[in-house]
């Protein structure tokens, strides 16, 4: 029996709406707690992310749907079902394409949907377990695949570029280690020949894409082993989870199915018939996707695929970039050699994002025009910037209070070039006897001489014509 993997992907968004954060069970009410008499409403800017991220991912906006109850009885859910949707959702019909191991595939997306989160389950070492309703009742996306994937490899790769999307078009952080975006894939061997297939195994609450990508190689392997041995009878339709200490898949429970949950429309909430203008104006909103905008960061601005796409990582890092290009004038590849190397290692130190950097996109234009124009050496700007982003000042008010204008001056520094070369007789005859190498000790210690002020081509070219003179 030829059987290959047959892998849907469910993915809960937590929205970038306002949102009830505070300590455990500080900030509930009678809706999130299922109270009797408590009615829902649904969320205007919820509905519009759902339907913009439908947009991004080629999903047609239904004209008309309905909300429907999920029943099903666990502690985070204290009126006993949930609010969702599931046969006339909010967008369907989608798609996002992947390149995988140099092979294009694309994934199906069946629907992006709007549902309420419920609470969270806290189990401790004790055997006790606490709850907490904080989040129970806000706007979640759900993102449901057809069972389109055949390997972990592409479950990553469409994870890491519905992640950029989410954060593309501004919807959700997608942060999953903050638990913003989880995933549950579903798992299972078939034949697509004879249609003879595994029950299919649901995986909870994956918090990262390694996990995620872990997850689903050891379950195929554990499937696999099974039909190999003849133990197709210990397959069974069941819900697991991560042992992320072991690395294995363990049983949580038989899953159910679409019957066990007793779906029936919501008498609540009526049905949503989003005006067509409205979905216009949405659909229109939507931004340049991040594989789009890598693909033009590449063209455009001629850099590397590697920059391109940490620079599309978020819309507000992208942005960033282009407005930096744009006020400095000169290379963009100088620009992205800034904000990726010494701009993103004070923001990640100070645990912040680029939105919130206190270096705006004209100031770090301005420090590297004060570089293009030799005003100060490279390595002194590294310095400047430093101060920039603890100071919120201007480079050239650092470099004038600070004095560290680059010396150019051919009087100034032949004093210190001949003091090096009395200093340094071994690399002085490496450099004539035509080891390359050699050069930049000397430049070096000039530069350290000068406490980096020195303009460094200048000193290569004077040291070279005094070197090969006196030689």
């Amino acid at each position: 029996m030829a059987m290959e993997p047959m892998i849907g992907l469910e993915v809960h968004v937590q929205l970038d709406t306002d949102s009830k954060i505070a300590e455990p069970n500080s900030n509930v009410c009678p809706t999130c707690l299922g109270l009797p008499g408590s009615l829902p409403v649904p969320n205007r800017k919820a509905v519009e992310y759902v339907i913009l991220t439908g947009a991004a991912l080629g999903c047609s906006v239904a004209e008309r749907c309905r909300f429907a109850r999920k029943n099903y009885f666990y502690p985070d859910l204290p009126k006993n079902f949930q609010i969702s949707q599931y046969d006339e959702p909010l967008t369907f019909g989608g798609y996002i394409d992947l390149i995988v191991d140099g092979e294009p595939v694309r994934i199906r997306v069946r629907r992006a949907h709007l549902e309420e989160d419920t609470g969270k389950n806290i189990h401790l070492a004790s055997g006790s377990t606490l709850v907490e309703y904080n989040r129970g009742g806000t706007p979640l996306m759900e993102v449901v695949t057809e069972p389109d994937f055949t390997t972990a490899e592409q479950c990553r790769e469409y994870l890491t570029q519905l992640r950029l999307i989410l954060r593309g078009i501004g919807v959700s952080t997608a942060n999953m280690d903050e638990g913003a975006m989880r995933a549950e894939p579903t798992v299972n061997l078939n034949d697509r020949q004879t249609g003879e297939a595994t029950p299919t195994v649901e995986i909870k609450n994956l918090n990262s894409i390694r996990s995620v990508y872990e997850a689903v190689k050891y379950e195929i392997a554990r499937q696999r082993k099974a039909v190999k041995e003849g133990r197709e009878g210990e397959l069974f339709q069941q819900t697991r989870r991560w042992d992320e200490n072991n690395g294995v898949t363990a049983l949580m429970r038989r899953k159910e199915t679409s019957d066990d949950y007793m779906y029936f429309p919501e008498p609540d909430l009526v049905p949503l018939e989003p005006d067509p203008d409205w979905v216009r104006e949405i659909v229109g909103s939507c931004p340049e996707l991040p594989a789009a905008r890598c693909e033009r960061f590449c063209a455009e601005y001629e850099l590397p695929e590697y920059d391109a796409g940490v620079l599309t990582e978020t819309r507000e890092l992208a942005d960033y970039f282009e407005d930096a290009c744009k006020a400095f004038g000169g290379a963009a590849k100088t620009v992205s050699n800034w904000v990726m190397g010494d701009l993103t290692s004070l923001l990640n130190e100070a645990n912040i994002g680029i939105a919130d950097s206190t270096v705006s996109c004209e100031k770090l234009a301005e420090l590297l025009r004060l570089i293009d124009d030799n005003v100060i050496s490279g390595k002194i700007a590294k310095d400047v910037l430093a101060t920039m982003f603890e100071t919120g000042k201007l480079a050239a008010e650092i470099v004038a209070d600070e004095g560290l204008e680059q010396i150019s001056d051919t009087g100034a520094l032949e004093s210190v070039i001949d003091e090096v070369i009395a200093e340094n007789p071994g690399p002085v005859q490496d450099v004539r006897d035509g080891k390359g190498k050699a050069i930049g000790f000397l430049v070096g210690q000039v530069m350290k001489k000068t406490q980096g002020q020195a303009n460094p081509g200048m000193v290569n070219e004077m040291l070279r014509a005094r070197v090969e003179s006196e030689g």
